[in-house]
């Protein structure tokens, strides 16, 4: 021991010392305890090994700046939900009065736990395995939940960005391919196809040509070429990115996390600028105040929360397992969760002003196929030329002129009314259309492209744009898989991450058939929502009630250098707690009470029609959802009955770098003198009954003494090495 530690001078004079064994050690110098005579677990340990994990402690990969890890936070964090998602539930639920609850469950819930999870990444250093394994052994599940969750979701994701990628190539032409309905050509007769003909350009290309989907999940119809390519392009890509690790993805973010934003701050200009946009934004941010006091609106929006923040996937803690030990996390947590608001406000904004500029176009064709129904009415006298208001001119007949005929024509026709056909062609009409995932992106937004000068451009940016969104959120999902799976089992980086990715794509083969669309409802419906519901509340429940709220922001305030506001612990100790729980009951109950099922492309229909899943895939469903939460109960099971060791035999504390990283958990606060002071024979505690006292060097310490176990501890004081070489 150091000639000038405090301990030395110590033991050199007949003073009592009254901190306890905490404080001893907290302002102790690094000292390596493994080889002092303190370590009395009687193990041997190998030199060689122990240098191996020190080296491996201090050479753990660190972003290369704080730009680079916020940027990877924000790319993982912000994704497609956050386009085509969020609109739909601020359209759906109340316009600009969604926000509210929104804001509201983001402060209670989403900015707690994602300070959480960013806490206890740094402040252990580990994968989401390691991590839950330290805070509590018997929920050490959690950690192999999250990758599983993680796996599921990297599946079916990345299908999503093979048909971005597809559009993609599609985009280099003019016209672009969905502007118009292909034409069969039987000698002279030019007809167009059936299936076009009854929906849309738009609408036949994405079911037909990009995905020529099958008519139900029973109908598997073989593997899409076409897609199977774009898949593998999507792996190769994402491969790339992550086969290093942080030092090619923090690379990659720099791209994927800021490009969207110029992107989205483009279509916004250019959105702005078109006819009807300000419609379709007015629409949007009209409030619905009626629709705060709806329970469905309180629970969407905190499932929006929960799952636009990325929490319990893994991606969060392995990103902050990166950083250094006094990174202002706190700061992090807010500031990401901002962004991820604003991108979504954003995004609401550039899809509304898009979709008012496609209402009105509509709206017009409608005034103008129905203005030619009338005509036609005219001059068979079916109608009346004195139904038609004087002020009207069929040549240039607008939207307000044709409503007041209508409404004439209503009035007066009452009883035949009906059959003459007319629809009312109103604007509001199309606004409310609401239209979310795959539907908004590859339907609606691309039909509305088709109309844009330069359509070409906006296309190409518009999928680059869904592209990077989409890999932003795939390298942190890979992160939770790779990063926990590394640091547990040592396995070879680039190995293991190429192994994972070939892998994943021949199982992704399933998403590519021509029922792969209805295996991807399947997952991103049912995989994902309840398992994640339930690993975030146990990881709530690990921290504030296991490992001890007041214990964890002790922790945060030496590794922070602040104590963070006493709000975190009355939402980490209750509130978060009580509202997941509320979220998962919830979730639950919506899954027993709406059958689980599907929209299905019905070819001959050429129109949507809701299918249940089958037995076969009801059975697959619940094989996802009990393979993403078995481990939790399994790794309890096997560490309450001592099949599987949790390290909880032995007293345990970390050091890196002068700092206690993990506190003595196995000692109750009484007990600490009776840890100092063994009731040996030999030994004579201190008549003082108020302090802690250390024994003189004339006295043999217990610490020194290695032929009896230490009272009901068992296996002495054993220090060891830091985390990263103890998960």
């Amino acid at each position: 021991m150091p000639k000038n530690s405090k301990v030395t001078q110590r033991e050199h004079s007949n003073e009592h010392v009254t901190e306890s064994v905490a404080d001893l050690l907290a302002h102790e110098e690094p000292v390596d305890y493994k080889h002092s005579v303190l370590n009395m677990a009687g193990e041997t340990q190998d030199k060689q090994k122990d240098v191996e994990e020190d080296l491996e402690a201090e050479d753990r990969p660190a972003w290369n700046s704080k730009l680079q890890y916020i940027l990877a936070q924000i790319g993982f964090s912000v994704g497609l939900g956050n386009v085509w998602r969020f609109p739909y539930l601020c359209q759906k639920n109340g316009g600009g009065a969604y926000l509210v609850p929104y804001l509201v469950l983001l402060i209670i819930i989403g900015i707690p736990l994602f300070f959480l999870e960013l806490a206890v990444g740094q402040r252990i250093r580990r994968g989401s395995i390691g991590v839950w394994h330290y805070v509590c052994p018997r929920l050490g599940g959690i950690g192999f939940s999250s990758c599983i969750v993680c796996i599921f979701v990297g599946l079916y994701y990345n299908v999503i960005i093979a048909w971005s990628i597809f559009y993609f190539f599609k985009s280099f032409q003019y016209p672009l391919p969905w502007s118009e309905c292909p034409v069969i050509r039987n000698g002279t007769t030019v007809v167009v196809e059936e299936e076009c003909d009854k929906s849309s350009a738009t609408t036949y290309f994405w079911y037909r040509e990009a995905l020529d989907i099958s008519n139900s999940i029973s109908e598997s119809g073989g593997l899409n070429w076409k897609m199977t390519l774009s898949l593998l392009v999507a792996w190769s890509i994402v491969g790339m990115a992550v086969v290093k690790g942080i030092q090619s993805s923090g690379k990659v973010m720099y791209f994927s996390s800021l490009f969207p934003y110029v992107v989205l701050a483009c279509f916004l200009v250019r959105g702005l600028l078109l006819r009807g946009a300000v419609d379709g934004i007015l629409h949007m941010f009209t409030p619905k105040l009626d629709k705060m006091l709806d329970p469905q609106v309180w629970r969407e929006a905190a499932t929006q929360v929960f799952f636009a923040l990325g929490l319990g996937f893994g991606g969060v803690i392995a990103f902050s397992s990166y950083n250094k030990q006094d990174n202002n996390c706190h700061f992090d947590a807010a500031l990401v969760s901002f962004i991820n608001f604003f991108t979504s406000v954003l995004a609401t904004l550039v899809v509304f002003a898009v979709l008012g500029f496609k209402a009105n176009i509509m709206n017009e064709k409608c005034v103008v196929e129905n203005a030619e129904k009338i005509l036609g009415y005219l001059n068979t006298n079916v109608l009346s030329h004195d139904l038609i208001p004087p002020h009207v001119n069929f040549s240039h007949l607008t939207a307000h002129d044709y409503s007041e005929m209508y409404k004439v024509i209503m009035t007066v026709k009452e009883d035949r009314f009906q059959e003459l056909g007319l629809d009312p062609c109103l604007l509001e009409d199309e606004l409310n259309k609401s239209v979310q995932g795959t539907g908004l992106a590859f339907i609606a937004f691309t039909e509305a492209m088709t109309h844009f000068p330069a359509s070409p451009f906006w296309s190409v940016m518009f999928f680059l744009m869904l592209i990077n969104l989409g890999l932003g959120s795939m390298i942190g999902t890979m992160a939770g898989i790779t990063t926990p799976i590394i640091d547990t089992f040592k396995v070879p980086k680039e190995m293991f991450t190429v192994g994972c990715c070939i892998v994943a794509f021949l199982v992704g083969l399933l998403f590519v058939q021509r029922s792969g669309n209805y295996f991807v409802t399947m997952f991103d419906d049912y995989s994902a929502t309840l398992p994640l519901t339930v690993i975030v509340i146990l990881e709530n429940i690990a921290v504030s009630w296991i490992y001890g709220t007041k214990k964890f922001m002790q922790e945060l305030t030496e590794m922070l250098g602040f104590r963070p506001y006493q709000f975190y612990f009355y939402m980490w100790k209750y509130v978060s707690p009580l509202c997941m729980a509320v979220l998962t009951t919830a979730s639950i109950i919506q899954l027993g009470v709406t059958p689980p099922g599907y929209s299905a492309w019905i070819k001959e229909e050429a129109a949507e029609r809701y299918l249940y899943f089958p037995n076969w895939a009801m059975a697959i469903l619940i094989t996802l959802i009990v393979l993403a939460t078995l481990p939790i109960p399994v790794v309890f099971i096997l560490r309450q009955f001592h099949l599987l060791s949790d390290g909880s035999n032995t007293l345990s504390v970390s050091y890196k770098k002068g700092r206690m990283m993990k506190d003595i958990s196995n000692l109750e606060e009484n007990d600490e003198t009776r840890f100092i002071l063994s009731k040996m024979p030999s030994e004579t505690p201190s008549p003082m009954p108020t302090h802690r006292s250390y024994l003189g060097p004339g006295s043999t310490s217990p610490l020194e003494m290695s032929s009896a176990p230490n009272g009901r501890y068992g296996s002495g004081y054993l220090l060891a090495s830091t985390p990263e070489s103890e998960l």
